[in-house]
């Protein structure tokens, strides 16, 4: 039994935790909240383990060297909202142990409450029922036993977090429904058994439902994975980077809180990516001021906001291609992610100097961003993500390179290829960002894929096998169909004030298919301009969009 750590059994509680995601992953995955093939949960937290390992491999053997290595790890590798929760938890908890030698068990319940308010403190509106709970009330656990011995801390985290776990569903109604605990909560708790077994030799059992059910997991994309921003009356989204000392932040907060809200201020080292939402442009920049130096200043005027409600994507390591060698250095180049050759070519032909491979089955790391954004001869670059899941991560990129970058948060193709109708290639950065905003404020937008559990969600008895048809996120169809479900999608999408109807048609649907649905859109929508493209994508046979 260990009554402290040293460098090395860090390095073994990450390694060992990277093997116990990788193990449970399916398990983990298969619990979404959502009958679609999107469970990625464990894989996006595996991943984002597995590159925490390789930074590991090559970190020298003091505590400093495996934190730092911990943290960057984390962040370049973090896929998916899960993974980015998961590398602020990491990145917290490393910060507060890197000047140490050996961990004791009150070091250990400091830093992981400083895990835990690094994760709150990334995301702009916390949700409880969800992994955020299960690290603070770990942490919380751990303050009344910090007195003790480093097993008795590590005991007290896992009881804590278990606990919290169990309640997920009683602070989530989604989750109540489908009968299955937070997915990202699940994983989180495999951290503590990992430290269990390196100080103690404990075993890491395998996930458990609550009341005898039979799997505990959650559905992390359920909250993990969505934003719950407020749908305010704010009208401006104030961006910029603040260099500022890492014991001003709280203030700066506090005092944002006070103008606005939908915060985010992610960073450290005396850099700060930072987002809010307010009336007073003004008041949100002259508050950097009195703390640092904001630049790279970004002002979005929010004529409406409409909060899209996606799910977790599975993960998996992404490619990206290069398409334009010879971009201009002095325009803003765009970074668009899909997975589909027919997509991918509808995007270049859009003006989409780089495409990264990912969306709706793979989520690309903050790496491969940066990859890409390395390629790119340009004054700044836009990312278009293109799915919910992976604006997120995505928004990390800016403040790992030198160059401009701003993220335009498409969450679906059809988004993107909205966005690129007011792509300028010679505008600047913050022109382009604007009008490519613009154009996304009239486009609402749907789905149709297919169940692969049978559940109950949002009112709807699902079979395996059946068609769902979503809309903004909701299913409103559920079909034997597929093409009945993509009529029960634009029977809720378009109204008479709506003009034009795009959709995109992916590898699981027919030429025959296509054509039954445009021309029961005909019918039923007459006075809609109807464009079909054929992008290929798998898991999803339509992609719908209408402005």
């Amino acid at each position: 039994m260990s009554e402290s750590f040293d460098a090395g059994d860090l390095r073994r509680v990450v390694e060992t935790f990277r093997d116990a995601l990788v193990e449970h992953k399916a398990v983990v995955n298969a619990l979404n909240v959502y009958p679609v093939p999107d469970g990625d949960t464990g894989t996006n937290m595996s991943l984002t383990l597995e590159s925490v390992v390789e930074e590991l491999n090559d970190a020298g053997e003091a505590m400093a060297d495996v934190c730092k290595a911990i943290s960057h790890g984390s962040l370049m590798g973090a896929r998916g909202n899960s993974g980015v929760i998961m590398s602020q938890i990491l990145r917290g908890l490393s910060a507060g142990l890197a000047e140490l030698d050996r961990i004791e068990g009150k070091d250990f319940a400091v830093a992981i409450g400083a895990a835990a308010k690094a994760a709150y403190g990334a995301v702009g509106d916390p949700v409880e029922g969800t992994i955020l709970t299960v690290v603070r009330e770990a942490a919380e656990a751990a303050e009344p036993a910090a007195n003790g011995s480093l097993l008795d801390v590590l005991v007290a985290c896992r009881n804590g977090a278990a606990e919290a776990l169990a309640k997920t569903p009683e602070l989530l109604p989604v989750l109540a429904e489908a009968g299955v605990v937070d997915s990202g909560g699940t994983g989180l708790l495999m951290f503590f058994d990992a430290a269990l077994q390196v100080a103690d030799g404990r075993e890491i059992p395998a996930p458990v439902m609550p009341d005898g059910a039979s799997i505990p997991a959650m559905d992390d994309s359920r909250p993990d994975d969505h934003d719950h921003e407020s749908i305010a009356d704010l009208r401006y989204e104030v961006m910029f980077f603040l260099d500022a000392p890492d014991e001003t932040i709280d203030g700066f907060k506090a005092a944002w809180a006070e103008i606005g809200d939908s915060i985010v201020v992610v960073g450290g080292d005396g850099i700060w990516n930072c987002h809010v939402h307010t009336d007073d442009i003004g008041a949100a920049i002259e508050c950097g001021i009195d703390v640092g130096r904001p630049h790279k200043i970004r002002v979005t005027d929010l004529l409406e906001e409409v909060e899209e409600q996606e799910w977790v994507r599975q993960a998996a390591a992404a490619a990206a291609v290069d398409t334009l060698e010879d971009t201009d250095p002095s325009s803003t180049a765009v970074i668009a992610v899909c997975v589909g050759d027919g997509v991918a070519d509808i995007f270049r032909s859009f003006g989409v100097q780089y495409v990264v491979e990912g969306g709706q089955t793979m989520n690309p790391s903050t790496a491969d961003f940066l990859g890409a954004v390395d390629k790119l001869p340009t004054d700044g670059v836009i990312i278009l993500p293109n799915n919910k899941n992976i604006i997120a991560v995505a928004e990390q990129v800016g403040g790992e390179t030198d160059v401009p970058v701003t993220v335009v948060p498409t969450r679906s193709i059809v988004g993107g290829m909205a966005a690129l109708i007011a792509y300028d290639p010679q505008a600047d950065i913050e022109t382009n960002a604007t009008g490519m905003g613009d154009a996304l404020e009239h486009l609402v937008q749907g789905e149709v894929t297919r169940a692969v559990r049978d559940t109950t969600a949002e009112g709807f008895e699902i079979a395996d096998g059946d068609w769902l048809g979503l809309a903004q996120g909701t299913i409103v169809a559920v079909e034997a169909d597929v093409v009945a479900a993509a009529a029960g999608v634009l029977a809720t999408l378009a109204t008479d004030e709506h003009e034009i109807c795009t959709i995109v048609v992916g590898a699981d649907a027919t030429e025959g298919e296509a054509s039954t649905l445009e021309a029961q859109i005909a019918l039923s929508h007459p006075d809609l301009e109807v464009e079909i493209h054929h992008g290929g994508q798998p898991l999803y046979p339509f992609i719908i969009g209408v402005e």
